[in-house]
């Protein structure tokens, strides 16, 4: 008699605990998840700066238009999709020092870009840090008139 007692006021016990556990368990893997996809277009943006960078260093000082370009559509022409979402020529920063064919050097820069969430209850945005590298030009074949 004492185990239906028992029986009885455990009725929907394990719904409960089943509840808490994929609660904790589905909130754990989608937080995973979107760590994942963050450090990926982290990754991203770092390539795209590394990618108009050596695009940059082979080119004059009034090319930046066109390095914009390689860093956001992978190609000068600035056709096609971004490589990444949400990703403008406007956010790309292009900066030469001293620049010359064989000498100075070029720093390609992504500034504030967001990154969205995808699950919709999380619903912000959060700022990426700067991306940028820095390469010293090439002389692309120019011979100085000083050899």
């Amino acid at each position: 008699m004492r185990s239906s007692h028992l029986k009885k006021n455990q009725r929907g016990a394990a719904l409960v605990e089943f509840a808490i556990a994929a609660t904790i368990f589905l909130t754990a893997v989608f937080a995973v998840l979107e760590f994942g996809r963050a450090l990926w277009i982290h990754n991203a943006l770092v390539d795209a700066t590394r990618r108009g960078a050596r695009y940059a260093v082979t080119q004059g000082q009034g090319a930046s238009a066109a390095i914009q370009n390689v860093t956001v559509y992978g190609n000068p022409d600035g056709t096609g999709t971004p490589l990444i979402d949400g990703l403008t020529t406007t956010q790309v920063n292009v900066r030469h020092s001293d620049y010359q064919l064989g000498s100075g050097s070029v720093t390609v820069k992504i500034e504030a870009y967001d990154f969205n969430f995808v699950l919709p209850f999380l619903g912000t945005a959060i700022r990426m840090p700067e991306c940028q590298t820095s390469l010293p030009s090439e002389s692309a074949g120019l011979i100085p008139a000083s050899i």
